[in-house]
C-alpha cells in the first residue's frame, strides 16, 4: 500500500492542508479570478470590440426567458424562432443553432433573468449560480479551503464563459450528497429541483432504493411532479408538447449528425465518434459503461464501504452514463473531488493522489488546446482513485476509524 504524504491522523485530529495543493489551487484560482475582468475590457466575453454580442450558450436562455414575457412559452423550443430572437439580441447571425431543449420548469429562471438587460443578466447568472457551489463545496469539504477547492476547479472558467448551468448542477447534486445522510428532506428537495437537468437524475432513483433511503426518494418525487405541475399551469400545455417534439429532434441533430463537433463533448459516446467510430459502435460503448456503472454503484451503495465514499462514486458516475455531456456539466466532477479532498484531508493523502489530480485539473485546463474529450479522462482518473480508496477502506483493520465518521452528524447546516 502506498504510503500517505501526511501522517496518519488519530481519531479526532485533522491533517494540514498540503502546501502542493494550496499553492495550485491558488495559481488556478487566480486564473480564474482574473479572466473574466481581462475578457470583459478587452471584449473576448459577452461584447466583441464593435459592442455585438458574442454567441454563446447563455444566449438561448435569455431568449427562452424573452419569449415567455411576451406570451410564447412553447416558441423558445422552436428552432428558428428562437433563433430570431438571439440574432436580435446579439445584432449578428452566426451558424448552426444555440437551441432550448430544457424541460419547462427551467423556464421559470430563464423568465426571471430576462427581465434584466442581457450583460446584466448573463454577470448576474453567473455570479448568483456560483453562490449555492461555493457554499455546498465548502460544506463538503468541511474547511474554509473548500472555497479556494471551488473557485479553483477549472472548468468553473469554462462554465462562467458560456454563461452555463453548471455551477447550479454541481450544486444540487452536492448538496443532495451532503444532506442526505442526516437531512434527506433536504437532499430529496435537491433531487427533485435536479430535474430540470433529468439526465443528471438518472442513477439516484437506482442507488436510492439499493440504500433504501426511502423518504429522500418519496420527496424528491413531490418536488419534481411539482414543479412539472407549477410549469404547466404557468405556460400551459403548449410548452410540454413543443419539449416533446422537438426533443427527438436535438437528439438526432447531436447524437446522430454530430451538428456540435464530437471533441466539444465528454462521454464515451463521443470519444467513440472522435474516433470515426459508427453511432451503433459508440452506443454499445455507451451502455457497456453505464450498465457497469449502475451496477457497481447500486453493490457499492448497499456495501460498508465509507459515505464520502459513496457520495464521490456517484457524483462521478452521473458523467459517466450520459452520452450528452459538454465540458460545462463537468463542473459535476469537483462534487467528487471534494469528497476525495475531505477523505484526504482526515486520513492523509496516498503519495498517487495530488499528482492524480493535478493531471485531472491539465486535462480540464487544456481541453481548449486539443478539442478532445479530455473532460471524461479527467472523470475516469477521479473514478480510478475512487476505486483505489476503496480498496484501501477494505484493507484497513475492523477497529480503524472511518474516514470521515463526523459526516451525518455535521450534515445538518452550511
Amino acid at each position: 500500500m502506498a504510503t500517505p504524504v501526511s501522517a496518519a491522523t488519530l481519531p479526532g485530529e485533522r491533517s494540514t492542508i498540503p502546501a502542493a495543493l494550496v499553492n495550485v489551487c491558488f495559481v488556478l484560482f487566480v486564473i480564474n479570478a482574473s479572466f473574466f475582468p481581462t475578457a470583459f475590457f478587452a471584449h473576448w466575453w459577452i461584447f466583441d470590440e464593435k459592442g455585438l454580442g458574442i454567441p454563446t450558450d447563455f444566449v438561448n436562455v435569455w431568449s427562452a426567458g424573452k419569449l415567455v414575457l411576451e406570451g410564447h412559452p412553447a416558441w423558445a423550443y422552436d428552432w428558428e424562432i428562437q433563433k430570431q430572437v438571439q440574432v436580435a439580441v446579439l445584432g449578428r447571425s452566426y451558424e448552426g443553432n444555440f437551441a432550448w431543449h430544457y424541460p419547462p420548469p427551467f423556464l421559470f429562471v430563464a423568465s426571471l433573468l430576462a427581465h434584466f438587460p442581457y450583460a446584466a443578466a448573463f454577470i448576474g447568472w453567473a455570479a448568483i449560480s456560483l453562490v449555492p457551489y461555493l457554499a455546498v463545496m465548502r460544506a463538503i469539504v468541511g474547511r474554509p479551503f473548500g472555497l479556494l477547492l471551488a473557485a479553483a476547479f477549472p472548468v468553473a472558467l469554462t462554465n462562467t464563459l458560456v454563461g452555463q448551468n453548471g455551477f447550479l448542477t454541481a450544486s444540487l447534486i452536492g448538496g443532495a450528497l451532503y444532506w442526505l445522510p442526516a437531512r434527506p428532506v433536504f437532499a430529496g428537495i435537491c433531487l427533485g429541483l435536479l430535474s430540470y437537468k433529468p439526465q443528471y437524475g438518472l442513477l439516484f432513483p437506482l442507488v436510492l432504493i439499493a440504500a433504501s433511503q426511502w423518504t429522500v426518494f418519496v420527496t424528491a418525487g413531490i418536488v419534481a411532479v411539482a414543479m412539472a405541475a407549477l410549469s404547466w399551469l404557468a405556460f400551459g400545455t403548449e410548452s410540454w408538447q413543443a419539449f416533446f417534439h422537438w426533443m427527438p429532434m436535438f437528439s438526432q441533430a447531436f447524437l446522430t449528425e454530430g451538428r456540435a463537433p464530437w471533441g466539444k463533448m465528454q462521454s464515451i459516446f463521443a470519444l467513440v465518434r472522435y474516433f470515426g467510430g459508427a453511432e451503433q459502435l459508440a452506443w454499445v460503448f455507451q451502455w457497456i459503461l453505464s450498465g457497469t456503472v449502475a451496477v457497481l454503484l447500486a453493490l457499492m451503495w448497499r456495501s460498508r464501504v465509507s459515505y464520502p465514499l459513496k457520495a464521490a462514486a456517484l457524483a462521478a458516475g452521473t458523467l459517466l452514463i450520459t452520452p450528452y455531456l459538454f465540458l460545462y456539466d463537468v463542473m459535476v466532477l469537483a462534487i467528487a473531488v471534494a469528497f476525495l479532498v475531505r477523505i484526504g484531508l482526515s486520513q492523509g493523502f496516498q503519495r498517487y493522489e495530488l499528482p492524480a489530480l493535478g493531471l485531472v485539473a491539465a486535462l480540464l485546463m487544456f481541453y481548449p488546446l486539443v478539442r478532445a474529450p479530455t473532460g471524461l479522462a479527467a472523470t475516469l482518473i477521479v473514478s480510478g482513485l475512487i476505486a483505489r480508496r476503496c480498496g484501501l477502506w477494505r484493507s484497513r483493520p475492523a477497529s480503524s476509524p472511518s474516514p470521515d465518521s463526523g459526516l451525518a452528524q455535521r450534515s445538518g447546516a452550511f
